[in-house]
């Protein structure tokens, strides 16, 4: 089986929040709306992030983004007015930190390696 993209989906409860949120999270605009109820974010050429509006599901999903410098991507989180809790790390070489969109859908900024 050949894997063309891979999508990350974080079910809400309003999608219109949600893309508010998520616009400061990622400090930019949705890529694309392909229907009232989704917005997505090409984060790699591979890789999208898409919020989908599903209030029975809202708040379920496990995120976890890589970045190349955690402390760089959480002081930018700052600036935008988005704290994470504390940084942990696992195992001898990853670093990470956590947060939550308003419905609950958990957010994971990984740094591995640590530079």
């Amino acid at each position: 089986m050949d894997i063309a993209r891979v999508l990350m989906v974080a079910p809400v409860g309003s999608v219109e929040e949600a893309v508010v949120w998520y616009e400061r999270l990622l400090g930019r605009p949705a890529d694309t709306r392909p229907m009232p109820s989704l917005a997505d974010w090409h984060l790699t050429t591979s890789g999208w992030l898409q919020v989908f509006e599903d209030a029975e599901r809202a708040g379920s999903a496990l995120l976890n983004l890589e970045v190349p410098d955690l402390d760089k991507a959480l002081a930018q989180l700052k600036q935008r007015g988005l704290n994470t809790e504390p940084v942990q790390t696992g195992g001898t070489r990853t670093r990470f930190a956590a947060l939550h969109d308003p419905d609950g859908n958990r957010i994971t900024l990984l740094e591995n390696p640590v530079a």
